[in-house]
């Protein structure tokens, strides 16, 4: 169940785009993303450790991603609410691991394709961090005010976006006009 995001609990928004040099009717963002190699997603950050996919037990397709944001080790659990060629939205129940220890945070995902002209698109990677009450409670208890986790995990969410949102477009250009994920950058 999605958590709506409020003033009390947002951590983070970065909405980063980048050009695909390919038409849009060559793009399948859902193909790319629910088919994407663990070394490819490694390739797109330095901060990404490992990727794979999988399913609920519904079967709904469900993106594992693990990475570093900020000081951060986080465990995402992406579940496909849509996953269309030119439109994903990806919600998670992350775990977020720390020194100070391990909680829960709420990262929605969206990856959005639009219509250029007939031989580019543009790429759209947003990214909603909320805390869940699970990490409300862990704030409180380690005596972390929420307005500092949140100017910290803003900082390193957009750090993180600016970075892999040009290489995930180069390697959805790559997927579109050549069928393959590993070719070089």
């Amino acid at each position: 169940m999605e958590i709506k995001q409020t003033p009390e609990n947002t951590l983070s928004h970065s909405k980063v785009t980048a050009i695909i040099n390919a038409p849009i009717e060559k793009v399948n963002i859902a193909d790319w993303l629910l088919n994407l190699p663990d070394a490819e997603y490694q390739r797109c950050s330095t901060q990404h450790i490992g990727a794979a996919i999988s399913t609920t037990y519904d079967g709904k397709p469900v993106s594992l991603n693990v990475e570093t944001i900020g000081d951060a080790l986080i465990v995402q659990h992406y579940v496909a609410d849509v996953a269309q060629p030119d439109n994903c939205r990806m919600l998670s129940i992350s775990d977020s691991i720390t020194k100070s220890g391990r909680t829960t945070v709420q990262v929605l995902w969206e990856l959005k394709a639009t219509k250029i002209d007939d031989k580019t698109t543009l790429y759209t990677n947003e990214i909603h961090a909320t805390a869940t009450p699970e990490m409300l409670t862990y704030f409180q208890e380690k005596g972390i005010k929420l307005k500092d986790a949140a100017a910290a995990r803003q900082d390193a969410s957009d750090t993180h976006n600016h970075e892999e949102t040009p290489n995930f477009a180069k390697s959805i250009e790559n997927k579109a006009l050549t069928g393959k994920y590993n070719q070089p950058f």
